[in-house]
Order: C-alpha cells, then sequence, then structure tokens
C-alpha cells in the first residue's frame, strides 16, 4: 500500500511544472510586446567643434606688389629722375610696405645706368605713414657730401620714393629725428613738407 507523500509528490511536481509554463508564456509576451516599442540605440556621434582661439590659423600665402623707387640718370644736360619698379610683399601696413621700397632704394642700384646720390651707409631710422603725410626718418649721413646737384638729387629720390603708394601724399623728412631745414654745406633750403610737385617746382627736375 502506498503512502500517501508518494502519490502527493508527483501532483507538487506537475503544478510547479505548469506553473513555470504559464509564467514563462507571460514573461515571453511581456518581453514581445515591449520590444515593439523599442528602437536600437546608435551611439553618439561625436562632432568636431573649433574652440575659439584654439584652431590653427590658415598660412595666407605672401602676395607681392610691385612699386617704383626712383634713381638718377644723366640725360647730358642734367639729372633726371627715372622710375624703377621693385617687388615687394603687400600687406595691410602702407608703412611697411614703404619701408622695404626705402631698403631697396639705400642698398644702391645694379643698374650701371641708373646711379644715387644717396651717400653709401645711409639708414632708414623709421618710416610712419600718418594722416598728415610720409614721415621718414634718416641717418645722418643723408646730409654728408656733394654739390648742390648731388643734394637735390637725393632729395628728390626720397620725396618720390616716399609717395609710391601716393603720388600726392605729403612727405616729412627727418635726420636723426630732427627735422631737415637746411642740406648739405651750400645751404640747400628745404621747406617741409614736400610734395612731388612742390619738389618739381623748387629744384629743376
Amino acid at each position: 500500500m502506498s503512502e500517501p507523500g508518494n502519490r502527493r509528490f508527483p501532483v507538487i511536481i506537475a503544478a510547479i511544472f505548469s506553473t513555470l509554463l504559464v509564467g514563462g508564456g507571460g514573461l515571453a509576451w511581456w518581453i514581445s510586446q515591449n520590444n515593439q516599442g523599442l528602437k536600437p540605440i546608435s551611439p553618439p556621434t561625436t562632432q568636431s567643434q573649433l574652440v575659439p582661439g584654439s584652431a590653427t590659423p590658415s598660412v595666407q600665402s605672401a602676395t607681392e606688389k610691385s612699386l617704383n623707387l626712383y634713381w638718377l640718370k644723366d640725360n647730358g644736360k642734367k639729372l633726371e629722375l627715372v622710375p624703377s619698379p621693385v617687388q615687394v610683399q603687400a600687406g595691410d601696413n602702407p608703412s611697411t610696405v614703404l619701408q622695404a621700397v626705402f631698403r631697396a632704394l639705400l642698398a644702391g642700384s645694379n643698374n650701371s645706368q641708373l646711379a644715387s646720390t644717396i651717400p653709401q651707409g645711409t639708414k632708414l631710422r623709421s618710416l610712419e605713414v600718418k594722416p598728415d603725410g610720409v614721415h621718414v626718418n634718416l641717418s645722418q649721413e643723408f646730409t654728408s657730401g656733394g654739390g648742390s646737384a648731388s643734394m637735390s638729387g637725393r632729395l628728390g629720390q626720397v620725396v618720390y620714393t616716399a609717395t609710391a603708394l601716393d603720388p600726392n601724399a605729403s612727405v616729412w623728412i627727418n635726420v636723426e629725428g630732427k627735422k631737415l631745414e637746411v642740406l648739405g654745406g651750400e645751404g640747400l633750403e628745404i621747406e617741409q613738407p614736400l610734395t612731388r610737385q612742390k619738389f618739381r617746382e623748387d629744384f629743376d627736375f
């Protein structure tokens, strides 16, 4: 004769199995319903952002500009001013551009037919374009040696070269920071400011 406990054991197992089946089916249904509302989540796209001041500035190619500096040529009767183009780096600062032109002028001419009466060793102390004109400051060597033709010739070279960007500009000339009033031993008086027109009127050029 079987014991009551032995008969209940299969019944308990069957009940547990039925519960698992029902629960598993409910769990599967819940997952399937929730999956319908879920969308795949793509990893966030990282976009590179430029922080002001941190970006590497683009390198702009330096452009060149052709400007005239002025040499002297003997035409058999007198000296005359002759324009000669020179390539300089163009920029937004007119003072810097004219400084480059003056450095080429003070370096001297490579053309045997074109000369300069600006004494060797003359240096450009400073050059600045201001609202009232172009201010040129030269070293003491500028005033040394030569007669009246040489003095007026070098003066014309400075005035015309200083107005390479603006032919109508006024020019103020200093020597070692002092206003140039008399040039050379012969006492060539200089009335400033100078312009191309005034130079032509005051001197035989």
